[in-house]
């Protein structure tokens, strides 16, 4: 009988399936696992502690840097706790919008899930699909602010802007010439709205690839089913939320439970587990996405037949026209105070939370009247479910740490704050 040993093992942070930020002591037995204790902090960036320090507005592109996967559902959440404090509503069109991004964002923090999901687990190829998508994606976000990733889209009363109505077009270059670029510019010659109706009519079929790829697959099977089970009961003790919770049989979604924005207009179904496994959260996350193509296509078809402002034009919170504020000496004011002192809040508290792709992302606000907040406290999804990351290992192999690490999708940038 070969001799069994005990080894501590370092799992990260260097290891590619540990984002290059997650520090794992495993306590083993030969292979299998006895002791899993995560090891958190190597990201910390203080976001909660700047915040007090800066007016309520400059703290939105910090939020896009928390889950860097989900930036505008991030900001969403620090937005509708403003919101809440101020007691204001943004015009409908800008729920709509806001709404088509979250759903937007879900669906790329979902593709880049599954790609690197499948990637530790040894698929290249789905890696490869899912950023293929994820550019289509990117782009939408970039016409509408500017940015690929960190958008800082979403404002108090609105949105910063309207969606486009032309979508910027490919050049020719020295390696592609007009066949290539007639052919890229295809879907691009109309607004971001045709773009993104585009996308929704392709995406569907591209989902069923992925689903060709790996939902049969047998090697996928032997490595996530039966892999980190969690009970329904269990999973509501250890704080999961989101396709954590739902993989375990639980239909928790805030978008049904506790609609904000339009959630309450938009028909869509929550898909949930049968056995609390890695497969079936795997698959709830796959339904998530054709769900969220659902909402995006409704959102499309009301947002075409209903022009409107996207910010309400109380200037103590949104910033004048540009071209009022050369013209206007008092919305010149208005412009350098807003972005000079901000807003003041009335004292107070307000909780926020948004359906975020991970699960409930919600933000503490406390006021004490001033225009910094005096206590930011983030609730991050991955946070909770992290935790359990012990109890989801135990007993399993070293290799199965990687699936259940990547069936958690977790961000280090929430989780360290």
């Amino acid at each position: 009988m070969p001799e069994i040993r005990n080894y501590t093992l370092n799992f990260g942070p260097q290891h590619p399936a540990a984002h290059g930020v997650l520090r794992l002591v495993l306590e083993m037995d030969g292979e299998v696992i006895q002791r899993a204790d995560p090891h958190v902090g190597l990201l910390h960036r203080a976001t909660e502690k700047l915040a007090e320090s800066k007016p309520y507005n400059q703290s939105i592109p910090y939020m896009d840097r928390l889950d860097y996967v989900s930036m505008m559902c991030n900001e969403h959440g620090y937005v509708l706790a403003l919101e809440r404090m101020l007691g204001i509503e943004p015009p409908e069109r800008a729920q709509y919008i806001r709404v088509m991004f979250d759903e937007i964002t879900r669906i790329l923090n979902h593709l880049m899930w599954l790609g690197t999901h499948a990637l530790d687990v040894g698929a290249m190829t789905m890696f490869l699909y899912c950023f293929r998508e994820r550019e289509d994606l990117m782009d939408m976000y970039e016409a509408v602010s500017g940015a690929r990733m960190h958008a800082s889209y979403y404002r108090p009363g609105g949105v910063y802007r309207d969606l486009p109505e032309r979508m910027p077009q490919y050049g020719t270059t020295r390696y592609r010439g007009a066949a290539g670029m007639k052919r890229m510019n295809e879907n691009r010659n109309g607004s971001l709205l045709d773009y993104i109706a585009d996308f929704a009519d392709r995406f569907p079929g591209y989902i069923d690839e992925y689903e060709t790829l790996l939902t049969d697959n047998r090697i996928w099977k032997q490595r996530t089913v039966g892999i980190g089970v969690v009970s329904p009961e269990r999973a509501l003790q250890l704080g999961f939320t989101g396709p954590m919770l739902r993989g375990s049989g639980f239909a928790w979604d805030l978008r049904k439970k506790q609609p904000y924005e339009v959630y309450d207009k938009m028909v869509f179904d929550i898909p949930v587990g049968v056995n609390g496994d890695c497969y079936d959260r795997y698959l709830v996350r796959m339904e998530e996405m054709r769900q969220s193509n659902r909402i995006i296509r409704q959102c499309i078809e009301w947002l075409r037949k209903n022009p409107g402002p996207v910010m309400l034009e109380d200037h103590k919170l949104a910033p004048p026209k540009r071209e009022e504020m050369k013209g206007d000496m008092e919305a010149l004011i208005h412009h350098f105070k807003l972005f000079t002192e901000g807003y003041t809040l009335p004292a107070g508290e307000a909780y926020a939370a948004v359906e975020h792709p991970k699960g409930e992302f919600g933000v503490y606000l406390v006021s004490d009247g001033a225009n910094k907040p005096y206590r930011l406290k983030i609730r991050a999804p991955g946070f909770a479910h992290l935790a359990a990351m012990h109890e989801m290992s135990q007993g399993h192999m070293l290799a199965d740490v990687v699936a259940i690490i990547g069936t958690m999708d977790i961000v280090f940038g929430e989780i360290d704050r």
